[in-house]
């Protein structure tokens, strides 16, 4: 394959005008970084369906789950209250979702909270942000 071709394939020379924007998908995340936050999950998760994403910042798998799971992303805020969860500078956040809502720990992972508890869990290559639809 011609250098020229294979370099088009990664987006370099794609004949696109460089002022071209992507369009930037928002994503409603609410920053979990506290330990007083479970209390108001749980409580929220009583009215609306909570999912937290736990991501590792140092993870190339955890990079490429996150970056998937947001461009599938597409519910209404109004329906379910999504939380990131950085679990390497929150370790004790992270370790205390797992003991109050009775999942192992697990990098990435999805967790939805229903009326203050864990109704399901995903990891890694299981984590899909169209079956949060189930939940809603």
């Amino acid at each position: 394959m011609p250098k020229r071709k294979l370099m088009a394939l990664f987006g370099l020379f794609s004949g696109k005008d460089s002022s071209e924007e992507k369009e930037q998908k928002v994503i409603p995340w609410n920053v979990l970084n506290s330990l007083d936050q479970l209390d108001a999950i749980a409580k929220e998760s009583e009215s609306i369906p909570v999912a937290i994403f736990k991501h590792s910042t140092r993870c190339g798998i955890s990079r490429m789950v996150i970056r998937q799971f947001e461009s599938s992303y597409s519910i209404d805020p109004n329906q379910l209250k999504l939380y990131y969860l950085d679990l390497l500078s929150y370790r004790d956040v992270s370790n205390e979702v797992g003991y109050r809502f009775q999942v192992i720990h697990q990098s990435p992972q999805l967790i939805v909270i229903k009326n203050g508890n864990a109704v399901a869990h995903a990891s890694h290559h299981g984590i899909s942000a169209n079956s949060l639809q189930n939940y809603i």
